[in-house]
Order: structure tokens, then sequence, then C-alpha cells
């Protein structure tokens, strides 16, 4: 009788350890296709953005009135209307993930459900920014903080699919950690500035007289900080033995990432803005690179975690 209640017992245990490893895969699934959503999301924003299409909805949320303006589509409607579409489907996957989040909360730890409700709330706040966007006709402040509000949830997002991967760090990153946390703090406050140059055509207007040259010299001047963290952070990763495979990897790219950053603003400045698409695959390659940089602290911060229990 003792055995059948303890072989019972182990293999409800191993039950709900199947269904919480199912549970945690399909989150992590589902976190990294919001990721790659909401990194389309801003690359069809800033094209929304250079292509003056920011306003080819007059109002919001449907647009024309309808769901689908199909009288009124071209390009510039596309862009917008296509970009609303892509909010709503992030917003629905958001508010799924919290779903299942609390369905599964005993198989999953204790902090998902949390931070599935944060990056709801982003989503929400996002969303509602980008509302203000549209009937405060591209305000440059609201402009700023809806890419500001989208890139915290981009890093939310991933933040939450790097602590759900199976990772079994090295116990070898020393003051990694803290450079690559440094490195995306300046890279995300340098795409705010890159935002407000963008959101008062600040460019534009130095090219053309005196007028706001003080915000694009900001950011010309603020791109040597992050770069220097950051190619300090690719030189001691590589130096560092037995680091792991991943973290290096995600090094190199964050290296590959920079190049193609400082070789894009370089291009879009001298081009004076003339090529859309150069515009555009700068500021992804910005959000490309602060997202290698925040998963680079994730995985960090684990192996630093595993590296104070083993000393403990």
């Amino acid at each position: 009788m003792a055995n059948t209640v303890l072989n019972d017992a182990s293999l409800s245990t191993t039950q709900t350890g199947e269904i919480g490893s199912l549970a945690q895969n399909m989150i992590r699934r589902l976190v990294w296709k919001l990721s790659i959503a909401t990194l389309l999301l801003m690359a069809v924003g800033s094209a929304t953005r250079v292509m003056n299409a920011g306003l080819a909805c007059p109002d919001w949320p449907l647009c024309y009135g309808e769901f689908i303006p199909a009288a009124q589509m071209n390009v510039q409607v596309f862009l917008e209307w296509f970009h609303r579409l892509d909010a709503a489907g992030i917003g629905f996957g958001t508010i799924v993930l919290v779903g299942l989040s609390g369905w599964y909360r005993r198989e999953l730890p204790q902090w998902l459900p949390w931070a599935s409700l944060f990056a709801l709330a982003l989503i929400v706040f996002q969303g509602v920014l980008g509302g203000l966007t549209v009937t405060q006709l591209l305000r440059f402040d609201i402009v700023t903080a809806h890419l500001g509000t989208a890139l915290l949830f981009f890093s939310t997002l991933l933040i939450i699919g790097c602590l759900l991967l199976p990772y079994q760090g090295t116990v070898n990153v020393g003051k990694l950690t803290g450079m690559s946390i440094t490195a995306a703090i300046l890279v995300y406050f340098q795409s705010i500035l890159g935002a407000l140059v963008g959101s008062q055509w600040a460019l534009h207007q130095c090219f053309g007289s005196s007028q706001l040259c003080t915000v694009m010299n900001s950011h010309i001047i603020g791109v040597v900080p992050p770069t220097l963290v950051t190619l300090t952070l690719i030189i001691f990763a590589w130096r560092t033995s037995a680091l792991h495979p991943l973290l290096r990897k995600l090094a190199t790219i964050a290296g590959a990432c920079l190049v193609a950053q400082i070789l894009l603003g370089v291009a879009t400045f001298y081009l004076r803005l003339q090529v859309e698409p150069l515009t555009v695959a700068h500021q992804a390659m910005g959000a490309t690179l602060l997202g290698t940089l925040v998963c680079f602290s994730t995985l960090a911060l684990r192996d630093r975690q595993l590296s104070v229990i083993s000393n403990q």
C-alpha cells in the first residue's frame, strides 16, 4: 500500500514537471515570436515616419472609419494601417501570454506571471501613446515616448525569453555583466536621442539652418560612450577563457551590429535622409543591438548568480 502511494506521488510529480516543461517551452516560443513581431513593428513605425505616413489614417483606432480602408489604400495608408495591425496582434499575443502564465502559474517560475503583467501594462501604454501620436498630430515628445516604450517592451520580452532558456552557465563572467548592462543602458538612451532627432526632423533643420543642431549634435556625440563600452565588452568577452559559447556568440553579434549601425548612421547623415531604407535600417539595427546586449546581460546575470551560489 505504501509503495503504491509513493509510486502515485512520484508519478504525480513527474507529470507536474512535464506539464511545467511543456508550458515553459510554449510560453518561451510565444515570447520569441512576440519579440520578432515587435522588432518588425518598430521597423514599420520608422518607415511610417520617414515616408510621412504618420497621419495617413486621420482617425484612431480605425482608419477612415473602417477596419480595412480599401478605398483609400495606398503606400502611406498601408504603412500606417499595417503598423496598427501589427501592434494589435502583439497586444493580443501579450494577453495570451498573461493568460498562459496565470493558468500554468503553479508549474512555472513565480516571477513569470508578474513579468507578463508588466509586459501587458507596457503594451497598453504603448497603444495609448500610439493613439495620442495621431490625435496630437505627431507631437515630438509623444512620438519619442512611443518608441522608448516600444524598446522597453521589446527588452522585457527578451529578458523573459532568456530567463526561460535552458541555460547552464560556466561561472566565468567576471565584470562582463556590469559592462553589458551599462552598454545596454547607453544604447537605449542613444536610441531615445535618435528618436528625438527623427521626431523633430532635426537633421533636415540643422542642414537648413541653425535650428535643432543641438539635438543633432547630441546624438552624434552620444555615439561615443555606448560604442566604447560595447567594444570593451566584446574584447573582454573574447579574452575571457571558458566563457559560455552563447555569450561569446552574442558578443560577436553585438560587434557586427555595432559596426553596421555606425556605417548606417554615417551613410544616413551624409545622404541627408534621402534614402528611406537606410534610415529604417539604422533604427532597426539600433534596436537589434540593444536586444543583443539585453540578452547578453540577462544570461550573464544568470551565470553570475550561479557563481554566487557555487561560492556559498
